[in-house]
């Protein structure tokens, strides 16, 4: 499993979230790294984005001598290195699962994607994407790049829709951060409601990493995307349940290996 995607220094979110959602899920987690970012609970205070041709370099590394079953992206942060990773997503085996998490702001308000690469975003790597994650703020912002009138005022549906219609075989709204924690799950035929708990006094820091990452290694499993959407669902939920809330000043991380219940 490959996860591309940003380094939260924190360890909540980012690749260090990723490597333990692969870690629950039994499968082998790599990296390659978009970005550097100095990160707690309490916010983001600098990103430093790392070379295309070292994006590349990566990729190319655990390619060549490991393999990769499927990959999870996340934090790319500008154009260059969405240019980047769509050069190595070029030198991966065909038929690999690429499952795209739309990392735009941190839960603090930082902006993690250059607003001028959005459109990078939609047009280069949305139409490569097994399954497309997004949260509803997310969806909205994708939206908005061609029809910002219609993203304000357009329902969950009506999104899991337009999403579809710009290139990804499957899109799951995830419920995070709607009233009710309902995902929406739409592969252009099906739309699907996955319910499940809200739990307001957990820690969800990471949360969305966790849920595209979980949904990743069980389609490198071999699972289909609604079951694996399940999948993710509660496993996400669960690690929000018992997230290590002591942990920082702010949101504290989820806790998806159990670390609560060994201690």
């Amino acid at each position: 499993m490959l996860s591309i995607a940003g380094s939260d220094s924190g360890g909540g979110a980012g690749v260090q979230a990723d490597l333990k959602a692969f870690a629950a899920c039994g499968v082998h987690g790599m990296t390659a790294i978009t970005a550097i970012t100095a990160q707690n609970t309490v916010g983001v205070s600098a990103v430093h984005s790392i070379p295309p041709a070292m994006i590349i370099a990566q990729i190319r590394a655990v390619s060549d001598d490991i393999g990769v079953d499927a990959v999870k992206l996340g934090m790319l942060g500008d154009l260059a290195s969405i240019e980047a990773v769509a050069c190595g997503l070029d030198g991966l085996a065909p038929g690999a699962p690429v499952v795209l998490d739309p990392v735009m702001v941190a839960e603090s308000g930082a902006e993690l994607l250059h607003s001028s690469a959005r459109a990078a975003l939609i047009e280069v790597l949305l139409p490569r994407s097994t399954v497309a994650t997004p949260n509803l703020q997310e969806a909205r912002a994708l939206v908005a790049v061609a029809d910002p009138v219609a993203a304000r005022s357009a329902g969950v549906e009506t999104l899991a829709r337009a999403i579809h219609a710009l290139g990804p075989a499957v899109v799951v709204i995830t419920g995070g951060h709607r009233e009710h924690a309902t995902d929406v799950f739409f592969d252009g035929t099906s739309l699907v409601e996955i319910q499940g708990p809200r739990y307001g006094d957990g820690a969800a820091h990471g949360s969305g990493c966790t849920h595209a990452s979980v949904l990743a290694a069980r389609l490198a499993w071999g699972e289909e995307p609604l079951q694996a959407a399940r999948t993710a669902k509660a496993l996400a939920a669960r690690a929000v349940r018992d997230g290590l809330s002591e942990i920082g000043a702010g949101p504290g991380p989820v806790d998806v290996l159990g670390l609560r219940a060994r201690g």
